[in-house]
C-alpha cells in the first residue's frame, strides 16, 4: 500500500514540478543558478551586457527607419513636383 502512495505521490509531483520550473519564479532561479555563484556582481554585468546588445539593436533599427524616412520624404517632393500645376512652369 505505501509503494503505491509513494508512486502516487510521485507521479502528481511531476506536473507540479513542471509548472513551478516554467513559472516566473522557477525562470528567475534559473537565471540565478546560470549565472553561476559569483553573486550579484556577475548578474548584473550580464544584464548590462544584455542591455547594451538592446540599445544597438535599437540604434540599428533607428538608423533603418531614419534612412527610410528620408527617402519617403524625397519620394513625396517628387510626387509633389509632378503634380504641380504644369501650367505655372511653362513660361
Amino acid at each position: 500500500m505505501w509503494v503505491l502512495a509513494v508512486i502516487l505521490l510521485v507521479a502528481l509531483m511531476i506536473p507540479i514540478a513542471a509548472i513551478l520550473v516554467d513559472s516566473p519564479l522557477g525562470r528567475s532561479v534559473a537565471r540565478r543558478l546560470e549565472a553561476g555563484s559569483g553573486g550579484g556582481g556577475s548578474a548584473a554585468n550580464g544584464e548590462v551586457k544584455a542591455l547594451e546588445r538592446r540599445i544597438e539593436i535599437l540604434e540599428t533599427d533607428l538608423e533603418d527607419l531614419t534612412r527610410s524616412l528620408t527617402g519617403m520624404q524625397d519620394e513625396l517632393q517628387f510626387v509633389q513636383r509632378l503634380l504641380e500645376d504644369p501650367k505655372k512652369k511653362q513660361p
